[in-house]
């Protein structure tokens, strides 16, 4: 059966562009070897944002114990929040794979792999498509030590029905840092090991390091520098090896949770066979989307080797396909500033350049940094791990990049985002009259 276009995914990057060119008129099949829906929908962001609402619940009563607030009977109920969260994602799969459908998308199910440039078997069955669009998303990296086999993803994480009272993390970036506040008011004792000598990379690390501060408060022990040798079950535990600065070490657990990141989910689809060119990061695609090495086929999201690794690029991303399919390649992909958000307790939120970014591209800025405990929003809410660090460019007054820490900081810096994609000068936006007693009123003082 040959297609106008092949969608492999149905998450953000793969839905919306089998969507359009549908309702163009284009003959449209879209597959998957997991229920429909994507990552983010069913594994990821909305779940996790479900736990981290009623983690962050429990935690503002117990900041504010002694202050007005009866704290003592306040607890996580493992139980009871999981079957919260699952009335987010169970009927994500039917509703999306009918909505596919209703649209007049052919929708199959199974694991897609390249038969020639053109074509693709599902399940022993082959299709051919004038076009293929590649939207896998991600999957846990390969850490090749021994006892892998006995690590819990961050999938299977998710759908925890009783928590563990011991837990060790491996890696310490988003997965990591937020399931573990989670679980650190959940009553858990919580461990997390990183190799590297910071946590968060991607973030500023004076924020970071107050984050820290705070992680270390909650009780969660962080490792830095220690790299994980291996793990094997003994009776009825888990027990992490691991090398760091005072030498080997282990670490017992009932559980051992894989949060070292994550890579393209594009290993098995037999790339070569299409001729598909890809790096580490993704299928190898230009300016367009398209890839590198075969026209016929288009990528987006984290399967492709482009923008950052997060739902709203891959969402972004996709629309970027679907008009280069449907008009030609006309729309070069340009990202504006983009923000991430790691939603910790309280989160940590940046846009724009860090500090040694902006350095080592010439620019002069100044930088505006402080602690901001003693502040009345993070006061009234017993927060003592906020702060904040802005980037404005000397002369023009342009923002190059906003670091906060704080309550509300996933939802201020959007603030500075859209004050970046406007062109807006720091001083205009000091001059912003905003609702006041509010986060975003913190704003005049911070830039």
């Amino acid at each position: 059966m040959t297609f106008d276009l092949i969608v492999i995914g149905t998450g953000s990057a793969g839905s919306g562009v089998a969507r359009k060119c549908r309702s163009a008129g284009w003959k449209v099949a879209i597959v998957d070897s997991r229920p429909y829906g994507g990552t983010c929908a069913q594994r990821g962001c909305d779940p996790k944002k479900v736990l981290v609402g009623a983690a962050d619940a429990i935690h503002a009563a117990r900041r504010l114990a002694g202050r007005g607030v009866g704290a003592d009977g306040a607890a996580l109920r493992w139980a009871d929040l999981v079957r919260f969260e699952r009335t987010f994602t169970d009927p994500v799969a039917e509703r999306s794979e009918k909505g596919l459908a209703k649209a007049g998308i052919d929708t199959l199910h199974g694991r897609a792999r390249f038969v020639d440039r053109q074509s693709i078997g599902v399940d022993g069955r082959v299709i051919e498509g004038r076009h293929i669009h590649i939207a896998t998303g991600a999957m846990p990296v390969r850490l090749r030590i021994p006892g892998e086999e006995l690590l819990t993803t961050s999938d299977r994480f998710l759908e925890l029905e009783e928590l563990p009272r011991r837990i060790v993390f491996l890696g310490s970036g988003f997965i990591s840092f937020e399931f573990a506040h989670v679980c650190a008011i959940a009553g858990a004792q919580v461990t997390m090991i990183e190799m590297l000598d910071r946590p968060l990379a991607g973030f500023d690390p004076d924020l970071v390091s107050v984050l820290v501060e705070g992680t270390r408060e909650l009780g969660i022990e962080l490792h830095l520098q220690t790299k994980v040798q291996g793990v094997e079950r003994v009776a009825d535990r888990l027990v992490v090896s691991a090398d760091g600065p005072q030498g080997r070490r282990t670490f017992d657990a009932d559980m051992v949770v894989h949060g070292a990141g994550r890579v393209p989910e594009i290993d098995d689809l037999d790339l070569e066979k299409g001729g598909v060119e890809r790096t580490t990061r993704g299928i190898k695609v230009n300016q367009y989307l398209q890839s590198v090495s075969n026209p016929a086929v288009y990528a987006a999201g984290d399967a492709a080797d482009s923008g950052p690794m997060l739902t709203p690029v891959a969402g972004f991303e996709g629309r970027i396909v679907a008009a280069n399919l449907l008009d030609g390649n006309r729309q070069a992909v340009e990202y504006p500033a983009i923000p991430s958000v790691v939603f910790t307790l309280p989160p940590l939120a940046y846009v724009g350049l860090q500090e040694a970014d902006a350095r080592d591209k010439g620019l002069r800025f100044e930088t505006h940094f402080a602690r901001t405990d003693a502040w009345f929003s993070s006061r009234r809410l017993g927060e003592r791990w906020s702060a904040h660090k802005v980037l404005v460019e000397e002369g023009s007054g342009r923002i190059l990049g906003a670091h906060l820490l704080g309550p509300n900081s996933d939802e201020l810096v959007n603030v500075f985002s859209v004050a970046m994609c406007s062109g807006m000068t720091a001083g205009e936006l000091k001059q912003t009259i905003f609702a006041y007693p509010t986060r975003a009123s913190d704003i005049a003082y911070m830039v």
